[in-house]
């Protein structure tokens, strides 16, 4: 019980730095994103364009890591159902296969 418990609270500290590893990019799209807006309104157009141009970077950025996680997120939950549906009926180890395909997908989306 005790490496249960362990497996869990490592795994969730892991989701948890991966998580904001993920919106890191979301993060600096929108300092760039104010910073643009700060210095339009100042009327420097240059150092605007230099943030906006850098916001999109990392908007970009940040909408592909999104999808990737998504699209593994997705895997998952296909893999989750289909493990519920093999324990419902006994199937064990079948049911065990499906979750650690899931358990792989998950740590895909999080980037582990």
């Amino acid at each position: 019980m005790k490496k249960i418990a362990l497996a869990l609270l490592s795994s969730g500290l892991l989701f948890a730095a991966n998580a904001n590893a993920l919106e890191h990019h979301t993060a600096l799209a929108l300092e760039h994103s104010a910073s643009s807006a700060a210095h339009g309104v100042d009327g420097h157009a240059p150092q605007a364009l230099e943030h906006a141009k850098e916001a999109l970077k990392h908007a970009k950025a940040s909408e592909k890591e999104h999808a990737e996680a998504h699209k593994h997120t997705t895997e998952a939950v296909k893999h989750l159902k289909v493990a519920i549906e093999h324990a419902e009926k006994g199937h064990a180890k079948v049911s065990a296969e499906h979750t650690n395909t899931a358990i792989e997908h998950l740590r895909n989306s999080i980037g582990k």
